[in-house]
């Protein structure tokens, strides 16, 4: 690869794949941290010699670096304080693979240009109505009434990019990335619960719709996205009139398996909007805590909704032609993205 065509984004991306810090890498390379940081940073470039040596401690091909790169910010991940920086980067590098192959050339024939309603939003606005806003994006994806069908199938019509893979770390949800060609969401796939999966999307959705590439990374934004998947998946005035004038576990069983959301989801909604009072919803949380409900709930649900562009995406022979310079690693790791969770 000539010097001239590398990407510095590349370079990051390939060192969070793996996990490393620049001072590895550094020393690897037999260099200062302070001269590999120029490197990232596009102030300096490495000469071939290096660049030979970069690839094979990072397990790429040279041309890997010389793929331009569509920049974002960092991702909208939950729980920051209890995410190790590494996790949270290797996932948003992964996001960023991902994104690739769903702008290709092999991918333009499955998945349609990027269609979602916005509805942008300031972080600390005391005025917004996740309630409203949840109710337009309905509106805007010709949602009818009821509860919200097969949501992947929805989006990915919507020409939204979705992976499923396991995060292998507790403490990384799901998460998204808002690219402005092609936004990507990653669904954990080591948390087997259709229910808390279809949540988790509606939550990435709502950032795409409310915060986008604007704000991002405060507590706030993650409540504004937890309140608008409530209001999308429950909407307000049609689940009020479904509630039970006082608890009743049978019937939230059954508006469990009717709306295709947890227990846990329907006892905070039905709080929030005033139907269950604080003394009867901390009643139901604690009893349910006391059965197990809150590690295994009952009345599963199946499997989680799977995502379909990626498998066809792979399986196509194109793919690997266009795709020569992504690491066989990578390619495993987006296959194993694929398959349905068991």
């Amino acid at each position: 690869m000539a010097e001239q065509g590398l990407q510095p984004g590349r370079i990051r991306i390939a060192r969070e794949l793996r996990g490393f810090t620049q001072a590895d890498l550094a020393r690897r390379l037999d260099i200062t941290a302070s001269a590999f940081s120029q490197f990232e940073a596009g102030a300096t470039r490495p000469g071939p010699a290096t660049l030979q040596k970069l690839a094979e401690a990072l397990q790429v091909p040279p041309a890997f670096f010389a793929e331009p790169v569509v920049e974002s910010h960092e991702g909208f991940f939950r729980s920051l304080r209890r995410t190790a920086v590494i996790d949270r980067r290797r996932a948003r590098a992964i996001a960023q693979l991902a994104h690739d192959l769903a702008t290709s050339r092999p991918a333009a024939d499955i998945l349609p240009p990027i269609s979602l309603p916005t509805f942008p939003v300031m972080a600390f606005d005391e005025s917004l109505d996740t309630e409203q806003i949840a109710e337009d994006t309905r509106r805007a994806l010709h949602l009818g009434p009821g509860p919200v069908p097969h949501l992947v199938d929805l989006l990915e019509a919507r020409g939204l990019a979705i992976i499923r893979m396991p995060l292998n770390t507790p403490d990384v949800d799901a998460f998204s990335v808002p690219f402005p060609d092609r936004p990507v969401v990653v669904l954990g796939a080591d948390k087997n619960d259709r229910a808390r999966s279809r949540f988790d999307l509606a939550h990435e959705l709502g950032h795409l719709v409310m915060h986008g590439n604007e704000v991002w990374g405060m507590p706030e934004v993650e409540r504004q996205a937890h309140s608008f998947a409530a209001a999308l998946l429950m909407p307000r005035d049609q689940i009020s009139r479904e509630f039970p004038d006082h608890m009743d576990w049978p019937r939230f069983f059954a508006l469990k398996r009717r709306w295709q959301v947890s227990l846990g989801a329907l006892l905070l909604r039905a709080k929030s909007i005033g139907r269950l009072s604080e003394a009867s919803y901390l009643t139901a949380v604690k009893a349910a805590s006391a059965r197990g409900w809150r590690r295994a709930e009952p009345i599963p649900l199946g499997e989680p909704e799977q995502p379909r562009w990626l498998t066809r995406a792979l399986s196509k022979r194109e793919t690997a032609e266009v795709f020569s310079w992504l690491p066989e690693s990578i390619i495993e790791d987006l296959a194993q993205a694929a398959i349905p969770s068991r």
